[in-house]
């Protein structure tokens, strides 16, 4: 159980690390879909912000904090759920599988990590 949580919870991790990076660096894709779903782009470093701070919280819970990435994993399914009804909202389907993915990454890492703690 614990090998799956540890391979689910660095892959949220990582994906979350790249979309910090795509939101820094104002990726053209990332404008494009904000633009798509009515997000300013002001809006960016903010949501940067608080997947970074749910990557870290992860971490944390990986080398021994376990509430810490606990309350981190929580985040970011409430982050990502928040997304999806975003993308539900504004009719925006063609990628829906992105924040879908993302919300399903934290989603294992939150009960994979409450089955191991």
């Amino acid at each position: 159980m614990y090998s799956a949580y540890l391979a689910v919870t660095l892959a949220t991790i990582a994906v979350n690390a790249w979309a910090v990076w795509a939101d820094v660096v104002r990726a053209r894709f990332v404008l494009a879909n904000s633009s798509e779903l009515g997000i300013a782009e002001s809006w960016l470093p903010l949501l940067a912000a608080l997947k970074a701070a749910g990557a870290a919280g992860l971490v944390l819970g990986l080398l021994g904090v376990r509430f810490l990435g606990l309350a981190a994993a929580a985040g970011l399914v409430v982050f990502f759920a928040g997304a999806v009804v975003v993308h539900v909202r504004a009719r925006v389907f063609h990628n829906f599988a992105y924040p879908a993915a993302f919300l399903a990454l934290a989603a294992g890492s939150l009960g994979l990590g409450a089955a191991t703690a």
